[in-house]
């Protein structure tokens, strides 16, 4: 029986989600998939539908109403996967920044190791980045190191977006309280997920910047994570913080 789903939140990535699909389902550790499209204009949802014929049961499509954002997204995910009673739920790219040979190790971590949290981290061993020019380098790495400081929380990469939760971390902490929509959002479950005293393990990983398609990185997506930040962990001092 197939225990872990990935979800793959997309905005315009018809150049990728054929590609990436196929290349989850031919791991030799078997995953379900869960896209869920923000009502891509570029046909990607629709692909993905022609899909779902040759991988019946396997891949599940929700579509939503406009672009919401990259937390809201995966928060729709983590609700659905939960109510299919899935045991161990993926964040992941749609454009193979997160490489797909990584899952079998994210899951391995949860399922045969002590992790509750397993994060694909480009930061535990150094700095494994590919095709990154060096001021983006330098800011994913401070942002890390600057999180890491406000927020108490002993990990390298802070705000990586591939990552295997274990059902129980999703079931406590209350989604609808998840505050960010965007870069935050990852910083934000990382922060709920240590608040509750859950086991939170890096793997290291390989991260390749996308090579098709448009990055969906803004500067507001930022200041949201620089000053959410703050906010958050102000809350927490205060035992105002909801999880």
């Amino acid at each position: 029986m197939v225990n872990g789903i990935i979800i793959i939140p997309t905005y315009n990535e018809i150049e990728n989600v054929e590609r990436i699909i196929r290349n989850v389902f031919s791991q030799r550790r078997k995953f379900h998939i869960l896209v869920v499209d923000d009502n891509s204009p570029d046909g990607t949802a629709e692909r993905v539908r022609q899909l779902q014929a040759e991988f019946e049961d396997r891949l599940f499509i929700e579509e939503r109403m406009g672009k919401q954002g990259l937390g809201t997204a995966y928060i729709h995910g983590f609700k659905w996967a939960l109510k299919k009673n899935y045991d161990y739920i993926f964040e992941m790219d749609a454009d193979f920044s997160h490489n797909p040979n990584d899952l079998a190790r994210l899951y391995n971590a949860c399922k045969r190791g002590e992790a509750d949290v397993a994060i694909g981290s480009r930061y535990i061993t150094g700095v494994n980045v590919i095709n990154w020019p060096m001021n983006r380098v330098l800011m994913s790495w401070l942002a890390s190191r600057y999180v890491r400081l406000v927020t108490g929380m002993n990990i390298q990469d802070t705000t990586a977006g591939f990552v295997c939760y274990k059902r129980e971390v999703l079931e406590n902490i209350n989604l609808a309280q998840i505050q960010f929509v965007g870069y935050a959002f990852q910083i934000e479950m990382k922060f709920k997920a240590h608040l509750l005293n859950f086991k939170i393990v890096e793997v290291p990983v390989i991260f390749t910047d996308r090579t098709r398609g448009t990055s969906k990185m803004s500067g507001s997506i930022i200041s949201e994570a620089v000053f959410g930040v703050v906010k958050m962990k102000v809350k927490s001092l205060f035992n105002r913080i909801k999880v």
